[in-house]
């Protein structure tokens, strides 16, 4: 990542991934700018930066209506280490469980098409050591995207378990 300071990075990431939405007073004044800013600063990834970039990113999906801006990050997540989305997800696990549905189904997609059975192991194993509180919800998450849409199909599907009984990190 070119801006050296990842912390900055994060924080202004954040911001501007509450783009503003359609129907609010500011839209016009501020929406431009600051989806121009959100896809900037998604762009400035290179897929070195590790597991907490990976956690910053999926932290940054928050708005629900984004005018195309989170096909940057998408992307951007695409392109990490399947071993360093598989920690990063498990980073941002909070995040998940808080973000628009289509948002979390898309991440955990993602994370079920690149990764190898090993990754795989590595997420079921630090899935298995969340708070249980965080580790119900996430098992909810990837059973109501399973049947659904996002990990309904034969590539995604059963891929991403926590369980002792399930898949491919029993």
């Amino acid at each position: 990542m070119p801006c050296g300071d990842v912390d900055a990075w994060r924080r202004e990431l954040l911001i501007a991934g509450g783009l503003v939405r359609d129907g609010e007073a500011s839209v016009c004044e501020e929406a431009g700018p600051r989806h121009d800013r959100y896809v900037e600063l998604v762009d400035m990834v290179d897929d070195t930066e590790g597991p907490a970039v990976v956690h910053a990113l999926i932290a940054s999906l928050r708005a629900e209506e984004d005018h195309g801006a989170h096909e940057a990050v998408y992307g951007a997540l695409e392109r990490f280490p399947g071993k360093d989305l598989v920690r990063g997800t498990v980073l941002a696990v909070p995040d998940l469980l808080s973000i628009p549905r289509d948002h979390s189904g898309q991440v955990l997609q993602l994370l079920t098409l690149p990764a190898g059975d090993e990754d795989l192991r590595v997420f079921t194993a630090a899935g298995r050591r969340l708070e249980p509180g965080l580790r119900a919800g996430l098992v909810a998450l990837i059973t109501d995207h399973e049947a659904d849409e996002w990990l309904a199909d034969e590539r995604s599907h059963g891929r991403l378990r926590l369980t002792q009984d399930q898949g491919v990190g029993a």
